[in-house]
Order: C-alpha cells, then sequence, then structure tokens
C-alpha cells in the first residue's frame, strides 16, 4: 500500500492541492425527454481515485460515457490535463474503460487478451512482451498466462481486463462497476487489488458505482448523483460525517431522520427541535435556520448509545426513555431498533469487551437511549429549486435504509 506521504501528494492532504486533471464544465445530456446528467461540474485531480455513487439511473453511467466519448453533452465541455476532448472521438483520448463484463476475448489466451492493445497499435514485439510480462506480474498471474477466459474466475477475468487496459498507458482509467457481478467475498478481495494496483501504476481512476460500501472503502474523494445532479463532493469522511442534503445522509450509510422545525436556540451554535409527540431536542445549527423552519435531523446509529440505567445529565445530551423492540446480532457489534415516543430508532453498539460477560439488552427490554447535540446534523427538508420532498419517512425507517440500489441504470 502507497505510504502517506504518497497519497498527500496525489490528494492535496499535505498541502497544496494536486491539480486539476479530468474536468467537466457545466456538462448536460439528455435521452429525449430524460434529463441523465444536468448542468454538472467536476474537477478530478491528477492520480487520485475518484468515485461517482449514486442509485440507479441517477447518471452516473452517462458521466464516464461522456468523459470516454462514447457519449457527446448537449452542453458543457469535458476537458483532459487543460485540454478540450469534447470533440475528440473515443480512441483518441488516451481514457480505457473497463466495464463489469469484462469483455474478453474468450479465443485469446491471458497473455494475448492483455497484448491486444499494443499488438493492434504494431508495437515491436521485444516492447510488447516486456510489457504483457510486467503486466503479467502485476496482477499476479503470470502462471495463468496460457490459459483461456472460460478457465478463469470471476477475480481473475477482472484483473486480466485491467491489465489489458493499463498495457496502453491511458491518463485515466474508467471503471464501470467493475466488481458488480462478482459475489461479495469476491468484491471485498477485489477492493484490495484495485488499491494495490492503482498504488503501484498511480493513474487517475474514474470509478463509477451504486454501492455505497465500495466508494467509500476506495475513494479519495466521492460524487453522490442523484437525478442527473451532484449532491455532495467530498472525502469520504466528509460525505458521512457532514452530508449536505437529507439524500446523502440517507444514501451513504445507515441513518435516523427526526423531522421538525426550529424552536428557538439553545446557545449561539445550537437549536431546539420541535418534534411532534417527542421532546424538545437539541442540535448543532451549522445551516443557520432559524425558528419556525422545517428541518430533518439525522443521527447516525452508532453516535447513539444505549443502556439500561438513565445516563447522568450533560450539557447538551440528549437523553430519552426507549423500548426495544428488535435486536439484532452482528458479532462485532449489535443493531437494536427502539420506539421512542412515537419514534423508531436505530442504534448501533459496538461490542468493547467479551459479550458473553455483559447482561445483553433484549427485546422488550425498557432502556434510555442518548447522544450528544454536536452528533446529531441538521438538514433542510426541501431542494431549492423545486422544494420536492428528498428524505424517507423519518418517524419509522426500514432496515435497509441508505443501502443504495441493488442494479445499474443501463447507462442512462
Amino acid at each position: 500500500m502507497e505510504t502517506e506521504t504518497a497519497k498527500d501528494e496525489r490528494t492535496g492532504a499535505g498541502g497544496g492541492e494536486a491539480p486539476d486533471f479530468l474536468e467537466f464544465r457545466g456538462v448536460s445530456k439528455r435521452f429525449g425527454a430524460v434529463r441523465a446528467v444536468e448542468n454538472v461540474s467536476l474537477e478530478i485531480r491528477k492520480g487520485e481515485i475518484f468515485s461517482v455513487l449514486g442509485p440507479s439511473g441517477c447518471g452516473k453511467t452517462t458521466m464516464l460515457r461522456l468523459a470516454a466519448g462514447f457519449e457527446r453533452p448537449d452542453a458543457g465541455r469535458v476537458r483532459l490535463d487543460g485540454r478540450d476532448i469534447t470533440d475528440l472521438p473515443p480512441e483518441k483520448r488516451r481514457l480505457n474503460t473497463i466495464f463489469q463484463s469484462y469483455a474478453l476475448f474468450p479465443h485469446m489466451t491471458v497473455r494475448d487478451n492483455i497484448a491486444y492493445g499494443l499488438r493492434a497499435a504494431k508495437r515491436p514485439k521485444a516492447e510488447v512482451e516486456a510489457e504483457v510480462e510486467r503486466m503479467l506480474h502485476l496482477i499476479r498471474m503470470t502462471d495463468q498466462a496460457g490459459k483461456k477466459p472460460d478457465l478463469l474466475s470471476g477475480g481473475q477475468k477482472q484483473r486480466v481486463a485491467i491489465a489489458r487496459a493499463l498495457i496502453n498507458k491511458p491518463d485515466v482509467l474508467l471503471l464501470d462497476e467493475p466488481l458488480a457481478a462478482l459475489d461479495l467475498k469476491l468484491r471485498q478481495r477485489m477492493l484490495v487489488e484495485l488499491d494495490l494496483i492503482h498504488d503501484e501504476v498511480g493513474l487517475t481512476f474514474l470509478y463509477v458505482t451504486h454501492d455505497q460500501g465500495e466508494a467509500m472503502s476506495l475513494s479519495d474523494r466521492i460524487a453522490v448523483m442523484e437525478a442527473g445532479r451532484i449532491e455532495q463532493v467530498g472525502t469520504p469522511a466528509e460525505i458521512y460525517e457532514a452530508p449536505r442534503t437529507s439524500f446523502v445522509a440517507a444514501f451513504i450509510g445507515d441513518t435516523n431522520f427526526l423531522e421538525g422545525e426550529v424552536a428557538d436556540a439553545a446557545d449561539g451554535e445550537h437549536s431546539r427541535l420541535r418534534v411532534e409527540d417527542f421532546p424538545p431536542v437539541v442540535c448543532y445549527n451549522d445551516k443557520t435556520l432559524g425558528p419556525g423552519n422545517s428541518v430533518f435531523l439525522s443521527i447516525r446509529p452508532e453516535k447513539v448509545h444505549i443502556s439500561r440505567d438513565r445516563p447522568e445529565p450533560a450539557t447538551l445530551r440528549n437523553v430519552f426513555p426507549a423500548r426495544v423492540e428488535d435486536v439484532i446480532y452482528l458479532g462485532a457489534m449489535t443493531r437494536y431498533w427502539v420506539r421512542a415516543g412515537d419514534l423508531r430508532i436505530q442504534v448501533l453498539r459496538q461490542h468493547a469487551r467479551y459479550f458473553l460477560d455483559e447482561k445483553p439488552i433484549r427485546w422488550k427490554d425498557d432502556v434510555w437511549i442518548w447522544w450528544h447535540a454536536d452528533d446529531g446534523f441538521m438538514l433542510e427538508r426541501y431542494r431549492e429549486k423545486d422544494e420536492s420532498l428528498i428524505a424517507p419517512p423519518p418517524a419509522d425507517l426500514g432496515e435497509d435504509a441508505g443501502g443504495g440500489a441493488p442494479d445499474e441504470d443501463g447507462g442512462r
């Protein structure tokens, strides 16, 4: 894995930011009446892994196709390393794409699949052989070089597809749901493989996925898309800890939503929220929203504490009685669903000691839950443009809230 210094150089975390490399400037794309991409501007830095994340139909695959040249924008421009490539055909863009279907030639061996691009470009035989050996070593498949694709596992096929794309030394590697066809364990291993390969070659990766886990674990930065628009761009930690919209809070990880309105100020930085049939809730107000504004309060399950005993009073601590409605043991942690007033709250408790030594909280137990005011994140309830509600019902979340969409958008 790369050193922190090396990572800082490509993400800008150690001082000056890395230069913008692949840019979308005011890009829009329609398919008939469907607005696939709507006035999107993005700057992707040289050498970073940048993910576009969102549910089916949000426009993320269209973004990748616009970068590759498979689609042309109706408005806006695409730039690569300072050069306008909007009107260039795909073969002149020095961007290679990896699809979830692998797209390997079934009649060719691993070695021949990897060599195909250089041979098609009529590169010298010695150079082709040397580069193929380098790629085989990079993907750790030297001993599989003579096999054909039908004898390979899904993970091996994907590694061959990556090597075939990398051997042409593209400026940017475009990855379109590259792990979607793999099972869970293999996806997890391939994420590590992709990260290691990226560290070796140092290319810019544009990674498109609907899977929040993939994006969070692999990316330097993430753009969350919904309905053709960018909801937020930031590091995984920024997106998770400080979501800017209700959609981002719900889509990235699990969260609890409390629906209410600002009642008054608790102090200079905090407000009291009025929640129907529930005591007032104190939260940090970074939106400077005043009394009467309708809001959602987002509280991540791991920020909520649970115990049988009432905690000691403390400044800015929200404390409520509740009753346990469901308990799910997950090994490293336990997930609780509790009823507090009319609200159903999810709590995620990490096991800090040997679980069997504890007296576990069980179904129908009366408990206390609490969280610090700074752990609740205030979000406006409506979009600025169309004032359409963008969060799930806050009073009774389902178990899969925020889990992302299961299917891809078929390129649109």
